[in-house]
């Protein structure tokens, strides 16, 4: 009698803690354990380049924020970004958000530079100044391909020929 009820302890122990953790990671996964009150701002780039929602939001190294939304403007095809950054944060007008990469093939985070204005963002304005992602794929396309191109055109690389 005394083993089983050591026995239902032990399993009602390891049961809470595999809840424990799996709650602590999805609140992990999903940035929400951000602490306080929070508020939202947008920034536009020309190319969000595997950015997604749930991605971090980083101030000089510290994650202040969390990548809410990210959409298609239909008028002039660039992507929004909706952040969500702590409240305690004032961002001034004047900063400016890029698209960074964690190493070389890591996740993307949005960096946020803050500017020197006095004025400061107001919950669903927009960042003006932004970097876009640099896609690793067609740069190196271009290195590789771009030596092949030059080398095709005789014409240019050894002169006019004669007749």
């Amino acid at each position: 009698m005394k083993n089983t009820k050591l026995q239902f302890l032990v399993g009602l122990f390891v049961l809470l803690g595999i809840g424990a953790i799996t709650y602590l990671t999805l609140k992990v996964g999903t940035g929400s354990l951000i602490q306080g009150e929070t508020y939202q701002i947008e920034s536009r780039f020309a190319n969000a380049g595997g950015l997604h929602s749930g991605s971090s939001v980083l101030m000089s190294g510290v994650t202040v924020g969390r990548v809410e939304a990210v959409r298609m403007e239909p008028s002039d095809f660039s992507a929004i970004v909706t952040l969500k950054i702590t409240s305690v944060l004032h961002l001034p007008t004047d900063s400016m958000a890029s698209i960074k990469t964690s190493g070389l093939i890591g996740d993307k985070y949005v960096a946020i530079s803050p500017g020197a204005d006095e004025t400061i963002l107001k919950p669903g304005e927009r960042i003006t100044l932004t970097e876009s992602a640099v896609d690793l794929e067609s740069l190196i396309g271009k290195m590789a391909f771009g030596s092949v191109d030059k080398g095709t055109n005789t014409k240019e690389k050894n002169g006019p020929t004669n007749p």
